[in-house]
């Protein structure tokens, strides 16, 4: 597990800061420490995705194909310029990521964005 820490803050101070304001800017509430979620990995629109805070949003589809007779699978890898800042734990969890109205880079995703976890990692406790 890792420790908690934001992408941009320069000191766990400034973390703390940080991940108080974009909850802020999510509408929600922010988790306590040893309640903070590193990464969730979540089903949308049929791909199996990953938001891991520091990392851009990552995803893979898999396509099955009946072709004389024989299924055949097809993995397709997905990507996005945006970076996931942070995720508030909550059903669905939260994710805040670097996109526009944050930086003004545009994205595919709406910032904040709503997911259900299907697998979530926490920050260490510690």
């Amino acid at each position: 597990m890792a420790t908690f820490f934001l992408p941009r803050a320069s000191d766990d101070e400034q973390a703390e800061r940080l991940y108080d304001a974009l909850a802020e800017f999510a509408g929600c509430e922010p988790a306590p420490p040893g309640q903070r979620v590193q990464s969730i990995a979540f089903t949308q629109d049929g791909a199996e995705w990953v938001a891991e805070v520091g990392e851009a949003l990552s995803g893979r589809r898999t396509t099955r194909q009946l072709r004389r007779g024989e299924v055949l699978e097809r993995t397709e890898e997905l990507g996005s310029t945006s970076r996931v800042l942070a995720i508030y734990p909550g059903s669905p969890f939260v994710v805040v990521t670097d996109a526009q109205p944050i930086t003004g880079t545009p994205s595919e995703w709406a910032n904040p964005f709503l997911a259900q976890a299907d697998r979530v990692t926490w920050f260490d406790a510690g």
